[in-house]
């Protein structure tokens, strides 16, 4: 074999033992929920596996009374990013650690109202993909959910 070849194939399992021991070594926990409401729901908050966080759903649901805030899409947004923003801070980081949001619209006819709020919290611009559903949980009119990294 020439020294070139050694060298490349050096790299290539330099790279395989460093991609094995990243997989091997990441610990996942699952968080309870900082609201005691949602102690007992069959999921989690939000799970952390390394840096990375996964945040489950959030509706506009105002968490201390449990039920949706009125005033249509435009309410539901703000109140669902602030459910978002609250999840988050419980964990140390703010909207600006977020860097992937999945937006559920249950009209997609709202998709410029829920804009013209998103846009305000997330200035970052983190990764999103938007779509609509015949029907959101709790007959909400928007269901984000996002992964952060710290």
């Amino acid at each position: 074999m020439k020294p070139f070849h050694y060298a490349l194939l050096s790299i290539f399992m330099s790279g395989i033992m460093a991609t094995t021991y990243a997989q091997e070594s990441t610990d996942i926990i699952f968080h309870k929920s900082h609201e005691p409401a949602k102690q007992n729901a069959p999921y989690s908050d939000i799970v952390q596996a390394g840096n990375t966080f996964y945040l489950a759903g959030q509706l506009g649901m105002n968490q201390k009374t449990r039920t949706l805030v009125e005033g249509g899409i435009e309410a539901e947004t703000e109140q669902t990013i602030k459910n978002i923003a609250d999840v988050l801070k419980h964990h140390g980081m703010t909207l600006d650690n977020v860097v992937k949001c999945t937006v559920i619209l249950s009209d997609i006819e709202d998709f410029a109202a829920f804009n013209s709020i998103y846009t305000k919290y997330f200035t970052k611009k983190p990764a999103r993909t938007t779509y609509a559903a015949a029907g959101v949980a709790a007959n909400g009119k928007i269901e984000i959910d996002v992964i952060a990294v710290k």
